[in-house]
């Protein structure tokens, strides 16, 4: 379906963020179940502590110096300028950036509690990760940042046993899925839009009248449909949505649109159904696609494995104590230099660890 712009900027930032760790569980509790402080003493330049853990910083700014240069490398620099109900994209990836940094401090942690450390092998790999990264980066960047290799070796390093911890968290949580359960079918759809997109991407909804009239109109279609009328031509000349053909398994979709999807036999035709976006019509293609259904089960079993590292991680955290360095979180700006043009901090990790 058609997606709120703003949570596809945000979505792209949390995987810049996660992409070189399964983090998916970690739990959305931290600003509940852990207890903030916000104090003074801190070492300079350190943004945060949890516990016994510190973040500085340089961390900060390589982490957020490369999500923003990956940004204006698809966007341009005039991304910034979005503002969604007064929080600025700016701000927003800050925050994201400051909670997935937090969360890998908190699962080096637990990385403590249960003993888990990395093996020689596994150190070199760092070691060789941060050479490669930090032999990237030219003398502005290094300055602009406030990065040693010290500093990218660190951070490799969490990295590392995070995901490490994680692994050995859901090591003995196996489901058995059904193919019922992850049963993924494929469908092509209709949409007549009942709202339009302002300047900023913000929703407006369509008036009665309006919307009256999108129903009238998928009313036509849907008889157009029920004559016989090739699909394809109909979605080439009515469908507001840009995408035509979905593949998905129970959950992922609009309770309505799924519901009236899965009652579909192949090549059936639906009513109209009524979402979020507009009015649908969908008919199926397949009600039951045998690799996409595989793949479901693969995505449903790390589903279940991040839900349970999820409940694990939350019941840590809450016995946590983060303080916040409020006035130089504050201050934190992202850097504008036509020499500083890092992006591929977490690439160069993947490449050593994989995805």
């Amino acid at each position: 379906m058609i997606k709120n712009r703003w949570k596809k900027y945000a979505g792209i930032a949390l995987a810049l963020c996660i992409a070189t760790v399964n983090l998916t569980g970690c739990g959305n509790k931290d600003s509940v179940g852990t207890k903030v402080v916000l104090t003074t003493g801190f070492n300079k330049d350190e943004v945060f502590r949890i516990e016994t853990s510190s973040c500085s910083l340089p961390e900060i700014m390589v982490y957020l110096t490369n999500i923003q240069n990956r940004y204006e490398s698809v966007y341009g620099t005039e991304i910034w300028e979005t503002n969604v109900d007064g929080v600025t994209l700016q701000q927003n990836v800050k925050d994201i950036a400051l909670a997935q940094i937090a969360r890998i401090k908190t699962m080096n942690l637990m990385a403590k509690r249960y003993e888990v450390e990395l093996s020689d092998e596994e150190k070199a790999q760092v070691e060789n990760a941060a050479n490669t990264y930090y032999s990237s980066l030219n003398d502005t960047e290094i300055e602009s940042m406030g990065v040693s290799e010290k500093t990218i070796s660190e951070l490799y390093t969490e990295f590392a046993l995070a995901e490490k911890v994680y692994q050995y968290t859901i090591k003995d949580i196996n489901p058995e899925i059904s193919d019922d359960e992850a049963r993924t079918i494929t469908v092509q759809h209709i949409l007549i839009k009942t709202y339009a997109l302002d300047g900023t991407g913000k929703k407006i909804e369509y008036t009665e009248q309006a919307k009256r009239n999108a129903y009238e109109e998928a009313c036509e279609v849907l008889g157009l449909a029920q004559e016989g009328e090739d699909f394809d031509e109909l979605i080439r000349r009515y469908s507001e949505d840009d995408k035509a053909t979905y593949s998905f398994g129970k959950g992922e979709m609009a309770e309505a649109f799924e519901t009236a999807a899965f009652n579909l036999g192949k090549d059936e035709i639906s009513d109209i159904v009524e979402t979020e976006f507009g009015y649908h019509i969908i008919k199926c293609l397949n009600t039951f696609n045998k690799d996409e259904t595989d793949a479901n089960k693969i995505k449903i079993v790390d589903q279940r494995r991040a839900e349970a590292f999820g409940q694990e991680y939350d019941a840590y955290v809450a016995t946590l104590t983060r303080n916040l360095n409020e006035e130089l979180w504050d201050s934190v700006e992202f850097i504008h230099d036509e020499e500083v043009k890092t992006m591929n901090f977490f690439d160069v990790y993947t490449e050593y660890f994989g995805s």
